[in-house]
């Protein structure tokens, strides 16, 4: 999976956003399926157009646990999405996470501006999720 420094350079070396596009969907294309059990009403994020699910771990110190997630989506391009959410949030600690907002680095990237209203609300729903989640096991 691509880091989130790598996906910053590559967007900045494709000029247009058809290229753009392209890249985001083979970005979702290279994320890893999530496993069918893993695809439950508790793991499913709400306020996406499209079906997408994120699941969280945890690991180190449980005041402040190193976080990874998984993701899928069954629509090609929110996959990509996924995939940049994971890719900016995976395997930091919970209060970095809490206090991330992803939203800046996707502004920064032009990412947001040229998305649908639907596709940015479930870009943030999912971005609220994860600072949520993170929020509480930071807190716990």
């Amino acid at each position: 999976m691509a880091s989130l420094d790598q996906i910053i350079d590559d967007f900045a070396f494709l000029d247009d956003w058809e290229d753009r596009y392209r890249y985001v969907i083979e970005l979702g294309k290279a994320l890893p399926d999530l496993a069918e059990e893993k695809r439950t009403a508790e793991n499913k994020v709400m306020g996406c157009a499209s079906q997408v699910w994120l699941v969280t771990h945890t690991t180190g110190d449980p005041d402040d646990p190193v976080m990874s997630f998984e993701g899928d989506s069954d629509a090609h391009i929110v996959r990509g999405l996924v995939a940049i959410v994971l890719a900016t949030y995976s395997g930091k600690m919970a209060s970095e996470i809490a206090g991330l907002d992803a939203f800046e680095i996707f502004s920064k990237i032009g990412l947001v501006e040229n998305l649908s209203s639907q596709r940015s609300n479930g870009l943030r729903s999912m971005v609220n999720r994860i600072r949520e989640v993170a929020r509480v096991r930071a807190a716990a």
